[in-house]
């Protein structure tokens, strides 16, 4: 899934979050259930069925949350050393069958 692309996809309530909650890599599990929902977007899970988001998702976010006033980020990339990767298991296409 690109959320950039998926963005007006996305119910308002989704969006509304995801600018509220711009550094989170995964959305909550009713989000995500929403996302899995739709046929037409094909999201990677995470072992408990959460959608992942990518660095590119997490750049996208951030800048629509910025443009919407809602953080003001620094200049310069932050990394979280303390954070594990998170696996995929699965994509909603495999889960589909696609």
């Amino acid at each position: 899934m690109s959320l950039k692309d998926e963005w007006d996809r996305l119910g308002s309530e989704t969006r509304t979050w995801l600018l509220e909650n711009p550094a989170c890599l995964l959305l909550p599990p009713d989000m995500s259930a929403k996302v899995k929902a739709d046929p037409h977007i094909d999201v990677e899970l995470d072992p408990n069925g959460q959608v992942v988001l990518s660095r590119e998702d997490l750049d996208f976010i951030r800048e629509k949350a910025e443009a919407a006033g809602t953080i003001h980020a620094p200049e310069g990339e932050y990394q979280f050393f303390d954070t594990a990767s998170i696996p995929v298991i699965r994509s909603a296409a495999s889960r589909n069958g696609a």
